[in-house]
């Protein structure tokens, strides 16, 4: 099925709440075939895109509870609209706790997508000796080191960041921050490289311990904020109440420690982690080695994020805390596992 078609239906379904698959044969502006129309509707009910009243020719559609949460969002035309003129979220939304809990984020397809290169992975990954797999593991590490920090606003280029990690020579022309931004990185994989299994269950404690490995002498408070901090390019604003905070995160790690299937564990830590703000700063460095940590716990192949568009990247998650739609970043996440299988190992 076409997204593009997909789509069209869905917009035309939001659009006129209550139409029946003849409404939207008739009056939508496709060329689908009613038959179509109709397997359109009941992959969309199984999603939890739609909802249904009445039976047989009275069957009524409209949007469903998860309809925002997963509908797929074109970023290009989300982001024409600048930031006063989106009608966007600008407080937290505790109800996207019930949405990670309940709905099935990843559609059949993109799961056997994802197990297919998992099986690769492990199939590359069965011969391979102690040194060999680590020396892939160490090339992975400092393409991830790069690209993490890089979007964060690190001016080093990969070639730079390899020297620094490997020979520990500072890039001319660049400031000590920057160096010990992927410096921190680089300690924070390794920490998890070699302790596997300390975050396969999450904890508050945890997560505060891998920050500060990724803060240290960088003049950033440790542990939970204290304070307001705000979103450049949005309106969205997190959460400002340490207590708040802290519940928002258990009740995190509550949802993460619950789930079985490590694509979704690995895949929420990565966004709830960067919406909750938990920390003054560091919070999507925190997010990317966290969620990576899963992978590895489950000996699954963790993901460097080299190809990523940093633009992209930042706009998937404004996307998320304006509209609380994870369809960019999990278009992002499936594209990045999918790079990180076919060139590493």
């Amino acid at each position: 099925m076409k997204v593009d078609s997909n789509s069209a239906v869905l917009e035309f379904i939001r659009n006129n709440p209550n139409c029946s698959s003849m409404d939207i044969f008739e009056k939508a502006n496709t060329s689908l075939g009613l038959a179509t129309i109709k397997r359109i509707l009941q992959k969309n009910v199984g999603l939890g895109y739609l909802q249904v009243a009445g039976k047989a020719k009275n069957t009524r559609y409209s949007i469903g509870s998860y309809f925002q949460f997963l509908y797929p969002i074109d970023i290009d035309d989300y982001f024409k609209k600048e930031i006063d003129e989106r009608n966007s979220n600008t407080v937290f939304n505790y109800q996207v706790f019930e949405f990670f809990k309940n709905c099935t984020v990843f559609e059949q397809e993109e799961l056997d997508r994802l197990n297919v290169l998992q099986d690769q992975f492990a199939k590359n990954t069965k011969h391979l000796t102690d040194l060999e797999y680590h020396s892939e593991l160490e090339r992975l590490a400092i393409d991830l080191s790069w690209k993490s920090s890089q979007i964060e606003g690190n001016t080093y280029s990969l070639l730079e960041t390899e020297r620094l990690l490997k020979d520990k020579e500072t890039a001319s022309g660049k400031t000590k921050e920057e160096a010990i931004m992927l410096l921190n990185h680089k300690e924070a994989i390794d920490f998890i490289v070699v302790n596997p299994d300390y975050l396969e269950t999450l904890t508050v404690s945890k997560l505060e311990n891998i920050h500060s490995l990724l803060i240290k002498d960088l003049n950033v408070d440790k542990n939970i904020r204290k304070r307001r901090v705000g979103i450049t390019g949005t309106n969205y604003r997190p959460i400002d109440n340490e207590f708040q905070i802290r519940e928002a995160l258990e009740m995190m790690c509550g949802i993460i420690n619950t789930e079985t299937n490590v694509f979704i564990k690995s895949l929420y830590t990565l966004v709830l982690l960067s919406y909750i703000q938990a920390f003054n700063d560091g919070n999507k460095r925190t997010a990317r080695i966290v969620s990576n940590a899963i992978l590895l716990s489950k000996k699954y192949c963790p993901i460097s994020f080299r190809t990523v568009d940093t633009l992209v990247y930042k706009k998937a998650m404004l996307v998320f805390y304006e509209q609380n739609n994870i369809y960019p970043f999990k278009k992002i996440f499936i594209e990045q596992f999918d790079f990180a299988v076919k060139h590493y190992f």
